[in-house]
């Protein structure tokens, strides 16, 4: 669970309603036709910017922005010094057995295993790579899409609902329900776009940068280990990955 991400999420909604509820009753800024044009109205237009298959994962997508889990960097180079200690030792053949719970160090170490040369080891993991970047940026462009269109929308309801209000201006009873149409869909635009899409877009850009950056320390180690580097010089290349205060490489070999 990302404490972060919920924190500042229900946070912020929290304060949005005690606003609201010091300013009056929470009803008053509950509008249904201003929740059909923003809400709706927004998922659509995004749904037209995106195949059906893509739109309809957007809740398993914006799910990770909660709920996500990735193996910390040191981890990794712990099991990748561990990894190339063994095979120093007994070979490739003795990485056979490893426990390896990285599904992409996994499909390296079992290229390794299989005999591939280094050329198609880099090629095949970095074309992995890629493509699991590219998934990602797909995930944070239906949020990103959401976040534009979220204010257009809530601009279109305030249009209609003022130009409902210029043509009932001699029927005091309708000016009321017509303001509210044009001020709530502004309101509900903002909402949607700044607490909800925009903040799950960038964490979903986070974790595409955390995933891609893990996915480039094994690749490193991957090849270290087939080109039959010292363990402690792997460790040393893969501590390049970390913060500067966390590196401390053990230049004993």
């Amino acid at each position: 669970m990302d404490l972060a991400t919920l924190i500042g999420m229900v946070g912020a909604i929290g304060f949005i309603v005690m606003a609201m509820l010091l300013g009056g009753e929470l009803g008053m800024f509950v509008d249904i036709p201003s929740v059909l044009i923003v809400f709706c109205g927004s998922c659509f237009v995004v749904l037209s910017h995106f195949t059906m298959g893509q739109f309809f994962t957007i809740g398993k997508i914006g799910i990770k922005a909660f709920m996500f889990k990735i193996e910390s960097p040191d981890d990794l180079i712990e099991k990748s010094v561990e990894l190339a200690d063994s095979a120093r030792k007994g070979g490739f053949l003795a990485l056979e057995e490893a426990e390896i719970p990285n599904g992409f160090m996994q499909k390296g170490i079992d290229m390794l295993v299989d005999g591939h040369d280094a050329e198609v080891v880099r090629a095949t993991l970095q074309k992995d790579i890629t493509l699991t970047t590219s998934r990602h940026d797909m995930g944070a462009g239906l949020f990103k899409t959401l976040g534009d269109i979220a204010p257009a929308m809530g601009m279109i309801g305030t249009l209609i609902g003022l130009v409902a209000m210029l043509s009932n201006m001699d029927d005091p009873k309708a000016i009321g329900p017509a303001m509210a149409v044009a001020l709530l869909t502004t309101l509900y635009g903002a909402f949607l776009a700044n607490v909800i899409a925009i903040p799950i877009q960038s964490k979903l850009e986070n974790r595409r940068d955390e995933e891609e950056l893990n996915q480039k320390l094994i690749l490193d180690a991957i090849l270290g280990i087939q080109d039959g580097q010292n363990p402690k010089v792997i460790e040393g290349i893969l501590k390049n990955y970390l913060a500067e205060s966390k590196r401390q490489v053990d230049t004993e070999s």
